[in-house]
C-alpha cells in the first residue's frame, strides 16, 4: 500500500508559477515511477508529467518547456514545478505511484496503481 498527499495548490494569476508536492508513504516510492494528472471541470483526466524513479521524465506536449517534474528519494517526494501558467492549467491535479518496479515513466494510467486525492489548481487571466 502507498499513500499519497499532494500539495501545494492554489491561486495564481497567469504567468505565474506554483510547485507541487506529492509525498508518499507506505511501500518503497522510490523504485517506482511516478507521474502527475490533472482534470479540469467537464473534461477527462490528462496526463501532465512522469518520472522514473532513476529520474527520466516525460512530459505531455501542452506542459513541456514550462512544467518540470522531479523527485527526492529520501524524502519520498515527488514535485511538479509550474511556471508560465496558463488559464487552461486550471484543474485538480493528481500524483500517482507506478506499478512496475524500476519502470519507465509513462503515460498511461492503467500503469498507476495508487493516487493521491488531488489539489486544486487555478490560474486566474
Amino acid at each position: 500500500q502507498v499513500q499519497l498527499v499532494e500539495s501545494g495548490g492554489g491561486l495564481v494569476q497567469a504567468g505565474g508559477s506554483l510547485r507541487l508536492s506529492c509525498a508518499a508513504s507506505g511501500r518503497t516510492f522510490s523504485t517506482y515511477p511516478a507521474g502527475w494528472f490533472r482534470q479540469a471541470p467537464g473534461k477527462e483526466r490528462e496526463f501532465v508529467a512522469a518520472i522514473s524513479w532513476g529520474g527520466s521524465t516525460y512530459y505531455a506536449d501542452s506542459v513541456k518547456g514550462r512544467f518540470t517534474i522531479s523527485r527526492d528519494n529520501a524524502k519520498n517526494t515527488v514535485y511538479l514545478q509550474m511556471n508560465s501558467l496558463k488559464p487552461e492549467d486550471t484543474a485538480v491535479y493528481r500524483c500517482a505511484a507506478g506499478s512496475k518496479f524500476r519502470g519507465p515513466p509513462t503515460r498511461w494510467e492503467y500503469e498507476y496503481n495508487y493516487w493521491g486525492q488531488g489539489t486544486q489548481v487555478t490560474v486566474s487571466s
